[in-house]
């Protein structure tokens, strides 16, 4: 995000060394000068729109979050078009949005670009079969070149306090959340949040807890990212495990029923993790 605010003020120093002929951050040459807006300004006064990908969850999604590859490969312009989009949306848009307008952004676009590697590769049996995919692989955002891996790690997990980003970025195989039918949007992130979670935790593949053998058993998902819970959720005095699992087991437990939640408290087990699934999320 950095060089994406470097762009904005790189952006912002060109237009005054040209002598503000735009005004488009200057107020007060706009009231002596009314000029025509610049294309950038044009472009920051528009709404940002997800209705084509929209429209491609709608279509090619089903409820249990699998998706149709082949059907989405052959009828890809809806995609395509919202994929291109990002390029045009300019910063100045970008960065007046709410924290939850920029988290859910950064989600729906790791999907939909994550839809895109995959449809140009298809067919495949794992997105891990793609050489490069998330570090190799670029896509332009905001004007800038973005990897998937730059998307997840160097913006959403650096920038933002937001552990359930997890919950939401599908990275195209079985072991992910489910991918919705319907895009993030900020005035719904947190309730839609709360429900990738729910979905997520009632799957056994995901979560499970036996009391007769002592064991609870977290997807490879809180192995891999158990420390971007420790903010918010951790806790000395209860649950099982180490620091990142107890802040784990503590976040997980908002999701469970009373007497799952006063298993994991008492911490009388062990904790394991689950085999993750890489194959294909395809219908």
């Amino acid at each position: 995000m950095k060089s994406i605010q470097q762009l904005t003020l790189l952006t912002t120093s060109l237009l005054i060394i040209s002598g503000c002929t735009g005004g488009a951050f200057n107020s007060q040459n706009n009231a002596s000068n009314p000029a025509q807006p610049t294309t950038i300004t044009q472009v920051a006064n528009q709404p940002f729109s997800y209705d084509d990908y929209g429209t491609v969850l709608e279509t090619y999604v089903n409820n249990q979050g699998q998706v149709n590859y082949e059907a989405l490969k052959a009828n890809r312009q809806p995609l395509d078009a919202f994929n291109s989009s990002l390029a045009t949306l300019s910063p100045e848009t970008f960065n007046n949005w709410s924290d939850p307008e920029k988290i859910a952004f950064w989600v729906n676009i790791y999907n939909s670009l994550t839809l895109q590697a995959i449809i140009d590769h298809y067919p495949t049996k794992s997105i891990r079969d793609i050489p490069g995919v998330w570090k190799q692989l670029k896509f332009n955002v905001m004007g800038e070149e973005l990897t998937l891996d730059q998307i997840e790690h160097e913006i959403l997990r650096k920038e933002f306090n937001e552990p359930r980003i997890h919950m939401g970025l599908v990275c195209a195989s079985v072991g992910c959340p489910v991918l919705r039918q319907e895009p993030f949007f900020g005035e719904q992130l947190d309730q839609q949040l709360n429900e990738q979670t729910q979905q997520f935790l009632a799957l056994n593949q995901n979560f499970q807890i036996n009391p007769d053998a002592n064991i609870v058993k977290l997807s490879s998902i809180f192995k891999w990212f158990g420390e971007d819970f420790e903010p918010t959720y951790k806790v000395d005095n209860k649950f099982a495990g180490n620091n990142k699992e107890r802040a784990v087991l503590n976040f997980v437990s908002q999701y469970l029923d009373e007497n799952q939640q006063a298993y994991l408290a008492q911490g009388k087990y062990k904790v394991d993790y689950l085999d993750y699934d890489w194959s294909l999320n395809q219908q």
